[in-house]
């Protein structure tokens, strides 16, 4: 199986966001979980579930906001 940077879909308590994705961007996430389940779109995660960890991942790997972060500037 693709070795993928998205780990495992946690289930945590949600907070409900509202965002518009462009078509393009709707078809790659549902491309991305299809790949994810093993090429097997039936049964994949929806987009709703694969945007959050994918935004923690890109916070988590960001080396500008880390460093920020440490010097104590926020935003």
């Amino acid at each position: 199986m693709t070795r993928l940077k998205l780990a495992d879909l946690a289930d945590e308590k949600p907070v409900r966001l509202t965002v518009e994705v462009s078509a393009r961007l709707h078809r790659e996430l549902l491309a991305y979980a299809a790949v994810l389940n093993g090429g097997d779109a039936k049964g994949a995660p929806t987009p709703e579930r694969l945007i959050p960890p994918m935004i923690e991942r890109f916070i988590a790997t960001d080396r500008s906001y880390a460093k920020s972060r440490r010097s104590g500037q926020q935003g």
